[in-house]
């Protein structure tokens, strides 16, 4: 017989977690004691927030590809969790959170620091639950890991009772692996291939989308191979990217808002239409009446919600994409689009002129956040790790880092929660030592959680910090300038000293006005040995295009 809390740290460990990320509390602090005994087995992070608990839990599951980890206690740190259990559940990142509660007896009766956790993360969560005895903790845990993990993974949240904790019962831990009422997976129908593979064949101007899809379900490889054989050219999603190397003859670019101008502008010039792993969500579609009217739609798609849920198919494939693509690949005919493709040659070639070089090699006096991503690419490593947060840096940053090899973006893309860079760099840190990782962030992101500075510096994770300052909400900005008659209402900041606060936190810090020295200096943060934060200066009002605005078409993507 064993406490409840060492029941809880025994099924971790039986589940080969190897990083907790968390903050203790009085409602969970039985289980802080317990892994007192076990922390030559199991490594927790004490991180500065239950946010940036949870951010960095999300940045070890994206790049590890296991099931993050966080640990909080009852009421405001359970509470605490809900951005990114939210965040975690619309980018499908599996993670198993527990949260201490009060003791049974005293469950609804407003004792301090209780929430109904389980009411408030119903909607954000794959699967909850409260546990009440101890006898109940590790078949909630075997059974939250094989939620969180299967199928489309997500979320899940296991809220333990006090006394649960700490009340004795015995341990017996058996990993679940099936449950009765819940089907992760679909056998792919060979009808739906047939038909599939009809329709590419005959097919003039197809066209491949790809998103994460293809990079929970390992079809990396199966991706390249269709393409290889079908000479269809290829967009990725924002959480796509990485998942083709942009060296592929077949990439054509970057869907979305401001993504490419040729993938977006030909989505509704293509008659096939292949989308793979991807959910056709509003930021890539534009205004759905008017999204690929003219296409038959071919959907490889792992979760039965997404399909007909904003873009109506012709043919469904319902199932694990890996699987699919490889039924694909043998179905299908060897063949090659010239013309097409030299389509949207031409229409990046137009990009390029309008957009590209001014963003790269400028010849204003401002810095532009896209010179310094060209400086991030000639000297990072091809597997380095882009960890951004949201606004007009992610964008920039995604547009124009050269992705080669897969679980190298980490981002929040369904959400779009500021703050989720700094911690979810710490977790993809932590997930992989030998990689360099790059934290792009922006002044309005980084000072909503830029407290984990402080666990960096605890950890010594070799994080690099860009901080793109153009002391502005800059999207938001964006947005003001061109839909509402610059009208720049409480978007432009008072911003402190960001080199002070690097160094205050022990962390080697560099500052960057002058375009001469910026080479240098990303030169010098990515040799640098521990953690750096570089800042630099960059104009405080410059625009990312090309852009869709919100309502329009695809068609209407603008160059400027």
């Amino acid at each position: 017989m064993i406490r409840g809390a060492d029941i809880v740290v025994r099924s971790l460990i039986a589940e080969s977690v190897q990083h907790i990320f968390g903050y203790p509390g009085g409602a969970i602090m039985p289980v802080y004691d317990a892994l007192y005994d076990y922390h030559d087995q199991i490594k927790h992070v004490l991180t500065r927030h239950e946010q940036g608990a949870i951010h960095a839990a999300q940045g070890y599951a994206r790049v590890s590809g296991k099931v993050g980890v966080a640990l909080a206690t009852s009421g405001p740190g359970a509470t605490n969790l809900i951005t990114g259990l939210a965040d975690a559940m619309i980018d499908s990142t599996p993670l198993v959170c527990i949260t201490g509660q009060v003791a049974a007896h005293l469950l609804g009766s407003d004792a301090f620091q209780e929430t109904d956790v389980v009411g408030i993360s119903m909607p954000v969560t794959k699967w909850n639950i409260q546990v009440r005895r101890a006898e109940e903790i590790a078949p909630a845990i075997a059974k939250g890991f094989h939620i969180a993990r299967s199928g489309r993974p997500g979320p899940v949240l296991i809220d333990i009772t006090k006394n649960a904790q700490i009340e004795a019962g015995l341990f017996n831990y058996v990993p679940c692996l099936s449950i009765r009422s819940y089907r992760p997976h679909f056998p792919v129908d060979p009808n739906a291939i047939a038909q599939a593979a009809a329709l590419i064949n005959q097919a003039q101007r197809p066209y491949v989308l790809f998103g994460q899809g293809v990079i929970i379900g390992k079809a990396e490889l199966e991706l390249k191979a269709f393409l290889d054989k079908t000479g269809i050219p290829a967009a990725s999603t924002l959480l796509g990217s990485g998942a083709l190397s942009e060296d592929h003859p077949a990439y054509v670019g970057k869907l979305g808002m401001h993504g490419n101008y040729a993938p977006n502008l030909l989505t509704n010039q293509c008659d096939i239409l292949i989308a793979i792993g991807m959910r056709f969500d509003d930021r890539v579609t534009g205004d759905l009446n008017r999204y690929a009217k003219q296409a038959k739609v071919v959907h490889l798609e792992l979760d039965p919600a997404e399909i007909n849920k904003n873009v109506k198919c012709e043919v469904p494939v319902l199932g694990d994409c890996r699987e699919s693509l490889s039924l694909l690949i043998d179905a299908v005919q060897d063949n090659n689009h010239p013309e097409w493709l030299g389509r949207f040659r031409e229409l990046e070639l137009l990009e390029q002129e309008s957009v590209i070089n001014h963003d790269l090699a400028p010849t204003k006096t401002g810095l532009t956040m896209g010179e310094v991503i060209r400086y991030i690419n000639q000297y990072k490593a091809d597997d380095a790790i882009l960890v951004t947060d949201v606004g007009q840096h992610q964008m920039i940053a995604w547009r124009y880092f050269n992705y080669k090899k897969s679980k190298t973006q980490v981002t929040s893309g369904g959400l779009g929660t500021m703050g989720f860079a700094l911690p979810a760099a710490l977790g993809a840190q932590m997930a992989d030592y030998s990689k360099q990782v790059i934290c792009v962030v922006g002044d309005g992101g980084i000072q909503m959680t830029i407290q984990e500075l402080g666990t960096i510096m605890q950890t010594k994770a070799p994080v690099k910090v860009v901080l793109l300052n153009n002391n502005f909400l800059g999207m938001v900005r964006q947005w003001q300038q061109m839909f509402f008659d610059r009208r720049y209402s409480f978007t432009e900041l008072d911003n402190p000293d960001f080199i002070k606060l690097a160094d205050a936190y022990g962390i080697k810090a560099v500052k960057v006005e002058e375009r001469g020295d910026l080479s240098e200096a990303v030169a010098e943060m990515l040799l640098h040995k521990g953690p750096f934060f570089l800042e630099v200066v960059v104009e405080k009002e410059d625009n990312v295009f090309p852009m869709i605005a919100t309502g329009c078409s695809v068609e209407e993507v603008r160059l400027s």
